[in-house]
């Protein structure tokens, strides 16, 4: 006999759908919420994923999802199908990089990168054991990660419950239309809507992604 593993969100969706109607008939026309995380501990530098969704996630920055998946895709195969560990991306020419599609500039952020985690400044494997501001802290040492891609990690690989990223744009259109609001909102005012689902704002934010995909 098959036994069903439990909804790791349960919990999260009885309380923001008793919290906020609105929200609750959006979970109920989403259904399950299907945010998940990575955290295992695990390499020298970083647990499994992190470097390479750092990586990722510069490469992304101003580009469209296929675009950003073709640069990427030709980075990886610089090591083969896998990304380089730091210190052998390190030695690879810049021009090599810059035929994979990269901008001068990202190719700087992604030495530095490579850079904070040889030297130490930046240490990966720290990064569960820390609260949510502590790791936004850490990661916008390395230049060209600001705040929203250190909020994306939080959401994405360390599965952290309780993210608000104001500055996303899917968050921004997501929570107009929640709302019915006629203009986008601003940061202070998505943090006055979004208190009432403290603390889970992520898995709520996971369901704005998916009201913003909808054509309505």
């Amino acid at each position: 006999m098959t036994t069903t593993a439990p909804d790791p969100h349960a919990e999260a969706l009885r309380f923001l759908s008793a919290a906020d109607s609105r929200l609750a008939e959006l979970i109920q026309s989403v259904g399950p919420c299907r945010l998940g995380a990575a955290a295992q501990n695990s390499g020298p530098f970083h647990t499994p994923g992190f470097f390479e969704a750092i990586v990722e996630s510069i490469v992304s920055q101003q580009l469209s999802v296929k675009a950003a998946d073709t640069i990427f895709g030709r980075v990886l195969a610089l090591g083969g199908g896998k990304l380089l560990p730091p210190a052998e991306l390190l030695r690879i020419e810049e021009q090599a990089l810059r035929s994979c599609g990269l901008s001068g500039s990202k190719v700087k952020f992604i030495r530095d990168l490579c850079e904070k985690l040889l030297d130490g400044t930046v240490v990966l494997d720290e990064l569960p054991a820390l609260d949510d501001e502590a790791v936004i802290e850490r990661l916008r040492r390395v230049k060209g990660i600001g705040r929203w891609t250190a909020e994306m990690f939080l959401i994405f690989r360390l599965g952290r419950p309780d993210v608000l990223p104001v500055a996303d744009l899917g968050i921004q259109k997501g929570m107009k239309k929640l709302h019915g609001l006629r203009k986008d909102p601003t940061p202070e005012r998505m943090v006055k809507l979004a208190r009432p689902w403290r603390p889970y704002r992520s898995i709520a934010c996971w369901y704005l992604w998916r009201l913003h995909e909808t054509k309505k």
